[in-house]
């Protein structure tokens, strides 16, 4: 929950910030030296990972590693918004919700309503990818694990 307050609170002052929202038309960061800042391509890419990571954890029911990759996906959502200020704010909008009711799933241990909550998750991304032209990168709830040398049942 921590977390996702942090979101919150990086989506509050980056809404204050910005007098006129633009597109993302270049990966350049806007707050931080490009020397040192990830393309936003590469955050949004971990993001995508930990998605997956957090479905798979969710389905063995592993709510402590569930719980962890929430914070991570968290912070590159966070992140995202911190380094490219031209990114809209209101397109992560419609994310915060589905990330608090993610995290209550998790810690109520309430799988039907973490599946539930995570399609919402899914679709408010693709939300946000189509309200800043980038509709053709297209996330689904994934139907398969690529990792076999991770265990994401509960130990």
């Amino acid at each position: 929950m921590r977390k996702i307050r942090k979101f919150a609170a990086a989506m509050t002052v980056v809404v204050v910030g910005l007098a006129t929202p633009f597109l993302v038309a270049a990966q350049t960061p806007q707050r931080s030296s490009p020397k040192y800042a990830s393309r936003l391509s590469d955050i949004m890419g971990a993001v995508q990972f930990r998605h997956l990571k957090l479905w798979a954890a969710g389905q063995k029911q592993n709510w402590e590693l569930a719980a962890y990759e929430l914070d991570q996906v968290t912070a590159g959502l966070a992140e995202a918004i911190t380094l490219y200020t031209e990114i809209p704010v209101t397109s992560f909008s419609p994310i915060e919700p589905p990330l608090k009711s993610i995290d209550g799933a998790i810690s109520t241990k309430n799988r039907p309503e973490f599946i539930k909550s995570f399609k919402e998750l899914t679709a408010a991304c693709n939300s946000c990818h189509q309200s800043i032209g980038r509709g053709f990168i297209f996330i689904a709830v994934p139907t398969t694990s690529p990792f076999s040398n991770q265990l994401f049942s509960p130990r």
